[in-house]
């Protein structure tokens, strides 16, 4: 298989990071008897295409409590991917764990579901959409926003290498991306107009009575 030189860097420089993460976490399987499967592919559906954090981001704006989170998570998701998909992914085109067929990647992942992805694997498109989209609810939110922000897109993290769909380092430049597209989404949401924060969608226009 040949690889682009970004790739066949990244293989070599983190190839026992990869190797040993992805075997701890293989450890859940282990231990679990595939319990954590169908609760990792239902999180993992959670990210797929950015869809419901996408939904979630226009709940949150709708409403004038929560449109300075929901602005932000989205500006985040939209930063992230184009840093990701657009680029990243296309220029570094590192193929899937299990595209080896000789690998202990392959190897899991045929005992985890077999799952298999369309785009080329770093970064983790899954990972830096969750923390892009967590980390101004990080930022902005209570303490209790703050952790389950946090524990989701963890877990997303954790899902894609538990699926073998992603090395661990995947899912660390997804991180990185991620939480720098969040920080920067913040930064845009605070400097947007107080007139977009004060709108309220949820009220009728009101007919204009004619004077006598």
């Amino acid at each position: 298989m040949e690889l682009s030189a970004p790739a066949l860097w990244i293989n070599t420089t983190f190839a026992d990071f990869d190797a040993g993460i992805t075997t701890a976490v293989h450890k859940l399987y282990e231990l679990a008897g595939g319990f954590f499967t169908p609760f990792f592919e239902g999180v993992s559906l959670l990210g797929k295409g950015g869809i419901f954090l996408i939904l979630l981001s226009f709940c949150l704006m709708y409403f004038k409590s929560t449109r300075r989170f929901g602005t932000a998570m989205l500006l985040g998701i939209t930063i992230g991917a184009i840093f990701t998909n657009l680029f990243l992914k296309v220029y570094i085109a590192r193929p899937r764990p299990y595209a080896d067929t000789n690998s202990i990647f392959y190897q899991f992942w045929l005992l985890v579901g077999q799952n298999v992805e369309s785009d080329k694997s770093f970064p983790s498109g899954h990972t830096t959409a969750a923390f892009a989209c967590m980390t101004p609810l990080f930022i902005l939110g209570k303490p209790r926003i703050k952790v389950l922000a946090a524990l989701f897109a963890f877990l997303m993290g954790l899902a894609r290498i538990y699926l073998c769909v992603h090395f661990p380092s995947d899912v660390l430049g997804g991180m990185i991306v991620g939480i720098v597209a969040g920080c920067l989404a913040v930064l845009i949401a605070g400097r947007l107009p107080r007139k977009w924060y004060e709108m309220d969608f949820r009220s009728k226009a009101k007919p204009v009575s004619s004077r006598q």
